[in-house]
């Protein structure tokens, strides 16, 4: 019974699909939590958006849900809280990382470094798929300009 169970424990920690689930993206911004990612978003051009209401988030989620069944559930904010940093790659050959970081802050805004750098990669595939990733973050509300600057 206890070699059943260490080797339940081996293949949990050395399955691809454990690997694969796990997020690779990292941020250098105090009170930042990366809240959803995924590969499909339908937006074909780089993007970022600041999201401050359900309105617009309910939309973006109608955008990402179009070719779905079941469609991405749609987080629950407390806008009065808390605001949402969205980055959209556009159009990929190849998986993304992405790191976020404050640059500088001001009176006034905060400037925000956005850096996208290829996941590492296990063998080469003869098909390139497509990929479209969003990252989706939150943090405290701020009345601050946030301005992106990406870093290639």
């Amino acid at each position: 019974m206890r070699s059943f169970g260490f080797l339940f424990l081996i293949l949990a920690l050395s399955c691809k699909a454990q690997k694969d689930s796990q997020i690779e993206t990292g941020h250098k911004f105090e009170n930042l939590v990366l809240l959803a990612h995924d590969n499909y978003s339908n937006i074909g051009e780089y993007q970022t958006q600041i999201i401050r209401d359900q309105k617009t988030l309910q939309k973006f989620y109608s955008q990402v849900n179009k070719t779905r069944k079941p469609g991405l559930t749609v987080p629950i904010i407390d806008f009065s809280k808390e605001m949402l940093i969205l980055v959209s790659l556009g159009e990929q050959r190849s998986q993304k990382n992405i790191v976020i970081t404050k640059i500088k802050e001001s009176d006034k805004e905060i400037e925000i470094g956005i850096e996208i750098f290829d996941k590492k990669k296990e063998g080469e595939l003869s098909i390139q798929p497509m990929y479209y990733p969003f990252y989706l973050y939150k943090m405290p509300l701020v009345d601050k300009n946030l301005l992106f600057q990406k870093i290639e």
